[in-house]
């Protein structure tokens, strides 16, 4: 096949995905598509769902309802039923390797999810006038994961039709917008003998052209969901036999946000989902919020998270209730290797299409493909986080993101020639 029409055929790819935007655990049409583009590639091995995953590591996972309808949705879009019960739960995702005699054992991770947005129908956003803009209401690409899978299928191409020696994989991860999956495949085993992992995300407030060949400043992430729980009473008649939940949850949002930052590096917290109460004349029994807690190193994620569980059980106890705390995601940070970075920095240096190169930036959020790249490097092997820039009109998480398509191009390019130079070079 031609570079062109290569090229041509990952565009496509992109754009359908990019039409059928599935959220965390429920990405079976996206699985399906990806399943079928790496099977017309050729591969040696195919891990699917909940043999690309540890299962009972997921976080995250929604309700079986949710669940349930994504599958319906998949299916008739024309996802194979024996497809569809293989991914059953959401057991969505799929490593796909290439066995290439002796040599070292590589892999490249990309994520597949999309998010709760409601994209763009405006006539300049590039989706909607080309035909492609989102066809789920409320579901979107909205952070480039379409161009990540895309990607990850175009390397694999690449590195199949060359003349690698050793091991390459893929793997296509499901829930990282809800830091849920990276941990299930960190802990599949699919990563257990790889030497040299890449990761890779488009943008990130770099332009086409512009490569990073080691991001850092990964904040380290826990997300926690909370519920108080109190009794109900007439708010009128007798509001002296209710327990207040919301005075719970407000009195510990309150004070989450009065956890002392720490001497040692950046913290974060955020209470960014509160609700609770039935009725204005009802003492309300029920309340919950979705709760946040980030640091510039796990240790100082872990002093925010145990401060804000000390600060959430505290306010219960002011007010009569009982508090519930759900750890629902959850990953460490990492630094990219330097040797790794130096790799990449050479072979973006040497692209015609790639006009500046930066050795490393800092993320400023969050990523569980950390929890990979630690996995990889507690083993001894190396890892790093690769930034592909892409001009994009409206900031990720935005209804107006979107990528230009130059970029899949040189993310595969860049990544395929790294994984060969690995191969070759063994930093």
């Amino acid at each position: 096949m031609s570079r062109q029409a290569s090229e041509d055929r990952i565009a496509d790819l992109r754009r359908d995905l990019h039409r059928r935007p599935e959220r965390a655990w429920r990405e079976f049409y996206t699985t399906a598509r990806v399943v079928e583009a790496v099977e017309s590639v050729g591969v040696d091995a195919l891990h699917v769902g909940p043999d690309a995953l540890a299962t009972d590591e997921r976080m995250a996972v929604p309700d079986d309802d949710a669940i349930a309808a994504a599958a319906e949705r998949a299916r008739d879009a024309g996802v194979d039923e024996e497809l569809l019960d293989d991914l059953a739960g959401g057991n969505t995702g799929v490593v796909a390797e290439l066995h290439r005699g002796e040599g070292p054992t590589v892999a490249l991770r990309v994520d597949i999810d999309g998010l709760p947005i409601e994209e763009s129908t405006d006539d300049d956003h590039a989706p909607a006038a080309a035909g492609f803009r989102s066809e789920h209401d409320g579901s979107m690409h909205a952070c480039g994961h379409d161009a990540h899978a895309a990607i990850g299928v175009g390397v694999l191409e690449r590195v199949a039709e060359s003349d690698f020696s050793g091991t390459f994989k893929v793997l296509f991860q499901p829930a990282e917008e809800v830091i849920g999956g990276g941990k299930a495949m960190a802990e599949s085993g699919h990563v257990d003998d790889v030497d040299y992992l890449f990761a890779v995300h488009v943008g990130l407030d770099h332009p086409t052209g512009e490569v990073v060949a080691g991001i850092d400043g990964f904040l380290a992430v826990e997300h926690f969901d909370v519920t108080f729980t109190g009794e109900s009473a007439h708010a009128g008649a007798k509001p002296n036999e209710g327990r207040n939940a919301n005075q719970a949850l407000a009195a510990a949002v309150q004070n989450l946000y009065a956890i002392p930052r720490h001497e040692d590096g950046a913290t974060r917290v955020n209470a960014g989902r509160i609700e609770g109460g039935t009725a204005a004349n009802i003492v309300p029994e029920h309340a919950e919020m979705a709760v946040e807690v980030r640091g510039e190193t796990t240790a100082l994620k872990e002093y925010v998270a145990d401060h804000a569980r000390r600060v959430i059980r505290s306010a219960a106890e002011m007010h009569d209730c009982e508090a519930t705390v759900d750890t629902v995601g959850d990953a460490p940070s990492a630094v990219s290797d330097a040797d790794l970075v130096d790799l990449v920095e050479d072979t973006s240096n040497g692209h015609a299409d790639v006009e500046r190169t930066l050795r490393r930036d800092d993320l400023g959020g969050s990523e569980d493909a950390t929890y990979l790249m630690k996995r990889v490097q507690e083993a001894g092997g190396l890892a790093t986080y690769v930034a592909v820039g892409t001009d994009h009109p409206g900031g990720h998480h935005t209804p107006t993101f979107d990528v230009d398509e130059a970029t899949l191009g040189i993310g595969v390019d860049v990544l395929s020639e790294s994984v060969l130079a690995v191969a070759d070079e063994r930093p």
